[in-house]
């Protein structure tokens, strides 16, 4: 892959890695209704995790959008976070959030499935107190329950479990699932009454939705099978006998194939359900991604069925090619503003023209009932994006949709794993596309990359977890 320099914003390095404080414009509000609003003033934020740096970067929301004169990069040697950075940590291997402490500002939740820790099996999660100043007041560290568990946190959702109106952190490790009493955990993890997971399969994330008419929220787990092929499965919530209603989703068939789907969750047709949107990268077709839309018995019933869409869609951009992983990321948010939602869905090995693996992202377009299959395509051939399509950059491998300047319309974050800086080879970047009436726009596109939070470097794959 050639080098090369993108367009990027100024440096703030000495801020990034300082500590967990920096000035903000304008007054915090006392609390915040969204579950990604670090510092309580009524924006969202883009948390990026580079679990290979061992750090998760916080860009905060503004009325001009993210960029990195307004973040903060959190590691374990931090002050007031828990721990020490070691090379096999993982720190940020994925990145979610939710107000854990009730306080009306959202928190951090960072895993790190490689933590070694003495006497317990690897794994952890650390929960990074949110507040008016960012990050100010510490953070908390939670590690594996039992010898058996491998990989804990590997990922983690804070929803209501038991529907009593108050929020539960559940964490997964790579071969069981927890969860915890209401806000902030005790220490004390609950296994599933009913042992649901299929023999074999692997865990890489987990995802909170109301899928269905239980009263509390419902969970899709997901990874690879005992094949070692993309794997999803979907348990209910509820106040009891977690586990006991568990159903097989999705396990990849194609022969060889060695991949981990990916997934993303809203209430895409407006009936009331959030609905489940699952990314099957090395799938037949070049990938697929898959819609079940949620209802009153749950997701995948007869009244509701699935719907796959692939570059052989009609009006799917592009052409199913080996290699292209169509789905290797997804997101959903409302990128025109209009009340539908939009999926936002990374293709990471798509040629563009004659380069091979630039990537690139296909955003399928709302509608009413569900999506119209039709979208639009965005790559760094694209006039307006910065940088230049290039062999093996991966742009699409993370995806985010989220409105960051609360102007009505989500804003379409993109990581490309595989882009040169200067010199460092695979040291990754991100790009933040606008929403608006009509769609992206490269109208005041912001890109960044590690450099500008202090942590470049060769195969650094900054932009790796988009959160």
């Amino acid at each position: 892959m050639h080098a090369k320099k993108l367009a990027l914003a100024a440096s703030v390095a000495a801020l990034a890695v300082s500590g967990l404080t920096l000035p903000l414009a304008g007054p915090a509000a006392a609390a915040s209704t969204l579950s990604d609003d670090f510092n309580g003033d009524g924006y969202r934020d883009l948390a990026v995790g580079t679990p290979r740096a061992n750090a998760v970067t916080v860009a905060f929301g503004s009325a001009s959008g993210v960029s990195p004169s307004r973040s903060v990069t959190v590691t374990q040697n931090t002050a007031g976070v828990p721990g020490v950075t070691e090379p096999e940590d993982e720190f940020g291997e994925n990145v979610t959030s939710g107000d854990v402490n009730g306080d009306g500002f959202a928190d951090l939740l960072v895993g790190s499935p490689g933590e070694k820790v003495t006497d317990r099996a690897d794994g952890s999660v650390s929960i990074v107190w949110g507040g008016p100043g960012g990050f100010t007041t510490g953070a908390m560290v939670l590690n594996a329950p039992s010898a058996q568990d491998v990989r804990f946190g590997e990922g983690a959702s804070f929803r209501d479990l038991d529907g009593d109106g108050t929020g539960n952190l559940v964490v997964v490790s790579a071969n069981r699932f927890w969860w915890y009493a209401d806000g902030v955990p005790s220490g004390t993890a609950f296994a599933p009454e009913v042992d649901f997971l299929p023999a074999g399969v692997t865990l890489d994330g987990v995802r909170g939705g109301h899928f269905s008419g239980t009263s509390g929220s419902d969970y899709v787990v997901f990874g690879k099978g005992a094949t070692g092929k993309g794997y999803a499965g979907y348990v209910k919530g509820g106040p009891g006998d977690i586990g006991r209603s568990y159903q097989h989703l999705l396990q990849s068939s194609v022969a060889g194939s060695v991949d981990e789907a990916a997934v993303a969750v809203a209430d895409i047709n407006k009936n009331g359900y959030e609905d489940l949107v699952v990314g099957a990268p090395d799938s037949i077709n070049a990938g697929e991604v898959y819609l079940w839309p949620g209802s009153v018995r749950g997701p995948d019933v007869d009244d509701y069925p699935r719907r796959t869409y692939d570059q052989g869609s009609a009006g799917v951009p592009g052409t199913p090619e080996e290699g292209d992983r169509f789905g290797a990321s997804v997101a959903v948010g409302d990128v025109t503003g209009d009340g539908y939602l939009e999926v936002a869905v990374g293709v990471p090995g798509e040629t563009v023209g004659t380069v091979a693996g630039t990537g690139n992202v296909v955003v399928l377009k709302g509608a009413s009932g569900e999506l119209d299959d039709g979208g639009a395509s965005w790559h760094q051939a694209t006039a307006g994006v910065p940088g230049a399509a290039e062999t093996s950059d991966r742009f699409g491998s993370s995806v985010s949709l989220k409105d960051f300047n609360r102007d009505g319309r989500a804003d379409l974050g993109v990581g490309a794993s595989g882009e040169d800086i200067g010199s460092s080879a695979d040291a990754g970047a991100v790009w933040v596309l606008r929403g608006a009436s009509g769609g992206l726009t490269t109208s005041s596109v912001t890109s960044f990359n590690g450099a500008d939070f202090g942590l470049g470097g060769a195969g650094l794959r900054f932009g790796d977890v988009l959160r």
